[in-house]
This record gives C-alpha cells, structure tokens and sequence, in this order.
C-alpha cells in the first residue's frame, strides 16, 4: 500500500498524517512542540518521531523506527516552523532520513510550515498565486506561484520570534495587552477618578496573582526559571519563563474581546492584526519593476493558519484591514489541518 506521510511540525504542537493513495487518512499522531528555532536537531527528530510512530500504530502498520527495511512511505513532507534557511534545513535532512529510510532527495521534503498552507493553490483554477499567512504560536507571511505544477517560494516576511518580531501572534497579543493595560493606567494618573472597569485587566492581574497593575512590571521581568521550565500555574511567576508569561495571556484576551465585549481586549486585536497586515504587506501588491515578486491579490488564493487565525473574529479583522489596503483575495479559506492539505497534496502529485 503506498503512504504519504505530512508532518506539521509547529510551536505548539507535532502533527503527522499518513493517507494513502486514494487521499484517505489511514494514521493520525501527535507530539510536542517541534519549532527548529528554540529545538536541537535531536530534540525537533524525536518529536517527530512521537507523532509519525503513534500515526503508524493508527494505521495498524509497523511502527519500529527506523525500519528494519524499507520505508514505510513512498514519499514524505516536514513542514517546520523555523525552517527558515537552507542550513537549517540541512542539519535535520539526514536525521529524518534516517528516521524514516527515505533517502534524500525528491520523496523527502523540508520546508517552512507555511509552504503546507500553499497547497491549496492546487485546489483552484483561477489562480496561479497563494500567500499563507500563519498567525498561531508565532507569525509569518509567505508568497508563493505554481509553475509547471510546483510551488515556488516567492517571498516572505516575518517569523523571526518572539523577541525580535511575531506580531499578531500569541506573544505579541499578551504584550499589546499589557502595553495597553499600563497606558490607561499612565492616562489615569494624570485625570480626576478613576480607570474604568476592564474585564481584561482583571483577568490579567488575576492570572498574575496580583491587584495593583504596576505589579506588572516585577511579573514580567523576573528573570527565567534556571532549569527553563514551563509551570502551568497561574501564580509562580518565577516558575514560568518569560515568553510564556505574556503568549499565555492570548487566551484572556481573546475571552474578554469576544465573550465580555470588553473595548480594551478589543483594541488590542485590532493593534495586533494591524501589525500582522503590516508584516504580511511585505508580500502581496501589484508586482512593478521593482518588485517583480510581489503577488497580486486579485488573482491569488489567501490561505491562513495556526491557532489565533483560527477563530473567525480575529480572522475577520485581518481581512477588514487588508481591504482597507485595497487587497482583496480572490479566494479565501482557513486550513486548519495543514498536515493533512499537505499529504494529500503528496498523493495527488503521485497519482497524476
């Protein structure tokens, strides 16, 4: 039986599908966080290991990797977050080979998580262009066109992490609202009464076990915990590194946005699409002399992905402020199983 093995390996999670040639799941599996920016190469293998041997078990073939024989998949794709040049592609190509006896070369792909958000350019006729815009534990925006049935990477912009970019991901979201938690409070010192309610800010000083807002300051810059590990408690800053102190915010702030109506969770979306356009702007216009590579919108599909742009308010602002910026995509669609576009995707090509 031939299988087509996608594994989309992302900040939070790792997920592997194998389907076969008629496009249908046979193997499903899951792992941690396989991010090649903040992982090793031996660490980002065995997260993929995780998830491609428990999608084998699913679908009752041998799960022993490596194999003692052949492959199990007639071809496979790892799309990675962090994936971001050829070095690092490089220093996992080998490992995955050997986890999976496919040699390197056409039947094993590496590449950036968002080149599985391009296949579904295949999925129409009108168009020759697709930008995936990927707005979950981190954010980036990628171009691409179909040539002669491949996908070509045209350009990109963003994905550099969470302390040098990220905007409209979940740190970002956790900073813009602290940043806009603070500036009331700035505001306020200079006013007669009081701050007004906030269903934000009682949130956030909640989860940080605090009750005056410049508390906030000491919760955010203590240092990180010397064994860097992550605790689930909601106090205990210590215990909790940095980064996650403010991304674990997100999930507050899109509470009070969307189920409280509160203005200040609401206006720090809309500040964080608005940087996440910003981002993805570097890609999408109409191509001129110099800058051939931009992509059009009006004959492009727009694919997103990843957790934020997964729930469809926050989606509808992005879109809201892209066609304030005259870009308005032909297609529009959320693929929120990119493991599974991509191994179809690997079938189909095979198939043809």
């Amino acid at each position: 039986m031939a299988c087509f093995l996608c594994v989309d390996c992302g900040g939070s999670k790792t997920v592997a599908v194998i389907v076969n040639l008629d496009r249908t799941v046979v193997g499903r599996g899951y792992a941690g966080p396989s991010n090649l920016t903040y992982l090793t190469a031996d660490a980002y293998t065995q997260a993929v290991r995780t998830a491609v041997v428990q999608a084998l078990e699913a679908a009752s073939l041998p799960s022993n990797l490596p194999p003692t024989g052949s492959s199990p998949f007639t071809m496979a794709w790892f799309g990675a977050s962090g994936a971001d040049s050829q070095a690092v592609i490089n220093s996992v190509l080998e490992p995955l080979s050997a986890l999976i006896a496919i040699p390197i070369g056409p039947s094993l792909l590496v590449t950036n998580d968002t080149h599985l958000l391009a296949a579904p350019i295949k999925l129409y006729d009108d168009v020759s262009h697709a930008v995936s815009i990927i707005s979950g534990t981190g954010c980036i925006a990628v171009s691409f066109k179909e040539e002669k049935g491949h996908i070509i990477e045209l350009g990109r912009a963003g994905g550099w992490g969470w302390i040098l970019g990220d905007e409209g991901g979940g740190f970002d979201v956790g900073r813009e609202a602290l940043r806009q938690i603070l500036l009331v409070h700035d505001q306020a010192s200079v006013k007669q009464g009081e701050m007004g309610p906030s269903t934000l800010r009682d949130k956030v000083l909640k989860r940080f076990g605090i009750t005056d807002v410049l508390e906030i300051l000491r919760c955010v810059y203590l240092p990180d915990p010397p064994s860097g590990d992550v605790a689930s408690s909601s106090t205990g800053q210590e215990q909790i590194s940095r980064e996650k102190r403010l991304s674990t915010l997100c999930p507050l702030v899109f509470e009070a946005a969307f189920e409280d109506n509160d203005p200040l969770a609401v206006n720090v979306l809309r500040t964080c699409a608005k940087a996440l356009v910003d981002t993805a702007a570097t890609v999408i216009g109409v191509p001129t002399a110099e800058k051939p590579r931009l992509v059009d919108p009006r004959d492009a599909v727009l694919s997103f992905g990843g957790s934020l742009a997964g729930v469809e308010r926050y989606r509808a602002m992005i879109l809201e402020d892209l066609a304030k910026r005259g870009f308005i995509f032909k297609h529009v669609l959320f693929v929120d199983d990119a493991a599974l576009m991509g191994a179809i995707s690997l079938a189909a090509v095979t198939k043809s």
